[in-house]
């Protein structure tokens, strides 16, 4: 219990790290929840500031996930399955909304792949390179993320056979899915109506 209360804590106060924020501020004093798409995330880091910035963004989210996952296996000697589980899930909450800036973030999409891909590694991978496919061809980020989230627990079951990773994951990338389709349901309405922004384009104010 205590091994699950701490890296939860921990998770998510790294995850409240919002670095899209903080390099916005830095770069052009400007909250970056108050232009372009109003995501606190890679993609509008992308729209405001360009592909460095983004770049940066988007590799420091993933290691937020990264870094709070092997901390809790780490800290959990048992063994416990759960105990990653529940730290990436408590960073991947902190970037949604978190704590230092008044719980308004992004959508958890960099920081969810540096979770599952160091607990599903295999399926990740996979869901991600039809992820990144999607997004040259379509340039819709959004379905990207989308796709990554939904295929992930699928890809995890069909490779059952030959890497049996734990059921409590495969469940685990479930809930991801689930949460990422409702943190994207303005997304996926757009991309049903026709209207969605694509990569590149600027948001108008």
């Amino acid at each position: 219990m205590v091994a699950f209360i701490v890296t939860a804590v921990v998770g998510y106060l790294l995850g409240s790290i919002s670095f899209s924020y903080l390099i916005a501020k830095k770069l052009m004093k400007i909250d970056i929840r108050s232009t372009g798409s109003g995501n606190a995330g890679a993609t509008n880091t992308l729209r405001v500031l360009g592909v460095g910035p983004a770049i940066a963004v988007l590799g420091l989210d993933i290691l937020k996930g990264i870094v709070t996952v092997w901390l809790a296996i780490w800290v959990s000697s048992d063994g416990n399955n759960l105990v990653p589980a529940v730290a990436g899930f408590a960073a991947i909450v902190g970037h949604n909304w978190p704590v230092y800036f008044n719980f308004r973030g992004g959508k958890g999409v960099a920081t969810t792949i540096g979770v599952v891909a160091t607990l599903l590694f295999y399926p990740a991978l996979i869901a991600g390179i039809v992820a990144i496919l999607s997004i040259v061809f379509t340039r819709f980020v959004s379905l990207g993320s989308l796709l990554f989230g939904l295929l992930t627990p699928v890809a995890a079951l069909l490779l059952l056979p030959v890497y049996p990773y734990p059921t409590a994951y495969i469940w685990f990338s479930v809930l991801l899915a689930l949460l990422s389709f409702w943190r994207h349901r303005d997304n996926l309405s757009r991309l049903l109506s026709g209207t969605e922004s694509k990569i590149g384009a600027r948001k108008q104010a």
